[in-house]
């Protein structure tokens, strides 16, 4: 049976789902936002770097609230809203995160819209060691 997981440390999902499902041990993260933990409704951080590193930061909060680390993600999907104009700086910023050699098999998506407006969105597949 899948365990639906909310961590109360994390951001308020923004729409009606839980931040984490698992099954087997593997853990699907809801993609985040750039939201602030304990403040739905303030407002984004300016400019694609910003959110970027305010989005990998609310991941590590639910793998953190679930007792994993980004050592357990295999694989990332990231969506930017302005494709062309924010993959090397998203990229920049996601390579602090990831150090070379240990990097999980990755898509990057252009879409045309994000919830809340935002400019990149990032879920995770994480497995439990």
């Amino acid at each position: 049976m899948p365990e639906f997981h909310f961590v109360p440390t994390a951001p308020t999902p923004v729409g009606p789902f839980c931040h984490a499902a698992e099954a087997d041990g593997w853990v699907t993260l809801t993609g985040q936002m750039p939201t602030f933990p304990g403040a739905p409704d303030a407002p984004l951080p300016e400019g694609v770097e910003a959110q970027a590193e305010r989005v990998m930061e609310n991941l590590k909060l639910v793998l953190e609230g679930l007792g994993l680390t980004l050592a357990d993600v295999v694989q990332c999907r990231c969506y930017l809203s302005e494709f062309k104009r924010d993959f090397d700086a998203f990229n920049a910023v996601y390579m602090r995160y990831f150090p070379k050699g240990a990097r999980p098999a990755r898509t990057t998506i252009g879409v045309t819209a994000l919830a809340v407006d935002a400019l990149v969105e990032v879920d995770m597949l994480a497995v439990r060691p």
